[in-house]
């Protein structure tokens, strides 16, 4: 069993002891991103999860932060979202004080020196380069401008060109001043451990951490009274396309039903959409349905890749399906195939000792209850036919849809879209 723990600073520990384990995995996640930002500043978030890279008074250089891994085998990363900001390490389970040593120096003591972030803007601009040339990932961005339009929650993970150039260090020590704090972030171990000897550890490698008061970030506002599209206009070979619905933020329950519908419409490779679209009229190699909650939104959305001339099509199967589970109610057969696949999937992705640390410290971060793999899959259990139908009558309804799309279209073709977004 998981225990959760404070140091003596307040700081908040979960271990998570995997008997039989070889790695450990150590991850330290702070409740800040991008919807914490204000426009002048956006992207900073990420730009500062890049910089504890680049050395510490110890570890003075990017090389020396890297090469103490490298060195015995391990994995590191990093990764900012909307709400969240994770540093990482896994290692075979006798390095776990190497592992320690190494994410406490790098979080607790960046250096954050000004030319190592001049070096970095052309780093970040360049991914930011990537994912705008990548439809696949862009296209789920253009989906969420569209949801948020220009709020936080609208606004790029990764920022803006013109933030990223005007980054100095003045501002990425006031962001990691203001925002990074004991009360906002959790440390979570999981692996063969011995968990009191991991906390007497833990208090040495975290115990100097600060127990500042950290800024909160504003509420989402969500106003829709009509389906809207937005374009973008790119020469490809292939359409990309998202199609969803607002839903539920991730302190509501009915976002267990979601899981299970997401599951039917397009979560596997003998879901509805996936049959229907790919198997059935051969419009495209890859459909999935998928649901995304934060803190204060949610949403449902399918994603497609599909034949530049089958778009229209396309989004017509799509609609057909959610009008479908508006409609009618599934079948006993569907409910228990999605549970039991919830309940696989689940099961196979927690076999790592990084899943399980993610588990845990995502659900504690967020303020949510801190639920077992086991408690959660009992919630999940407990949808009825009835509730996926009283979900699907709640969000499929035509002033909650939304289409983005990237592809040879133009503006001009905005309005034909629009009047097929119908339910």
């Amino acid at each position: 069993m998981y225990k959760k723990n404070k140091l003596k600073n307040g700081l908040r520990v979960i271990s998570i002891p995997m008997k039989n384990a070889n790695s450990v995995t150590v991850l330290v996640l702070v409740g800040t991103g991008s919807k914490y930002e204000t426009k002048d500043i956006n992207g900073i978030s990420h730009f500062l999860e890049h910089m504890f890279f680049k050395g510490t008074k110890k570890r003075p250089t990017t090389l020396k932060i890297s090469e103490t891994l490298d060195m015995i085998g391990g994995q590191y990363n990093a990764f900012t979202s909307k709400e969240t900001t994770g540093f990482w390490a896994k290692v075979d389970k006798k390095y776990t004080d190497i592992a320690l040593d190494w994410i406490s120096d790098m979080f607790l003591n960046a250096k954050f020196e000004a030319e190592e972030i001049e070096r970095e803007k052309g780093v970040v601009i360049e991914e930011l380069n990537m994912y705008l040339d990548t439809p696949t990932a862009y296209v789920s961005e253009l989906f969420e401008d569209l949801l948020y339009k220009d709020q936080p929650a609208g606004w790029r993970i990764v920022g803006e060109k013109e933030n990223i150039t005007s980054f100095n260090r003045q501002k990425v020590v006031d962001y990691y001043k203001t925002h990074y704090s004991n009360q906002n972030t959790v440390v979570c171990i999981a692996g063969d451990i011995n968990q009191k000897e991991i906390f007497q550890k833990m208090e040495k490698y975290f115990g100097g951490s600060k127990n500042q008061q950290a800024l909160p970030k504003l509420s989402v506002k969500e106003y829709q009274l009509k389906p809207e599209v937005l374009l973008h206009h790119k020469k490809t070979d292939q359409t990309h396309f998202c199609l969803g619905v607002r839903a539920y933020d991730m302190f509501d329950n009915r976002r267990y039903a979601l899981t299970l519908m997401s599951v039917i419409l397009g979560g596997n490779m003998s879901s509805r959409l996936f049959i229907s679209v790919r198997e059935r009229n051969g419009l495209g190699y890859y459909v999935h349905t998928s649901f995304d909650t934060t803190t204060d939104t949610g949403y449902l959305v399918t994603q497609s890749g599909i034949k530049n001339d089958s778009l229209e099509k396309a989004i017509g199967l799509v609609l057909d399906e959610y009008k479908d589970l508006k409609n009618k109610k599934i079948t006993a057969k569907e409910l228990k195939k999605a549970k039991d696949f919830v309940r696989g999937s689940m099961s196979l992705s927690l076999d790592g000792t990084d899943a399980q640390a993610s588990f845990y410290a995502n659900q504690e971060v967020m303020g949510r209850e801190l639920l077992t793999p086991e408690e959660k899959m009992k919630m999940i259990d407990k949808v009825s036919i009835n509730d996926i139908k009283k979900v699907a009558e709640d969000i499929f309804v035509n002033e909650k849809l939304n289409l983005s799309v990237i592809g040879p279209f133009e503006e001009s073709e905005k309005e034909k879209l629009e009047k097929l977004l119908k339910l």
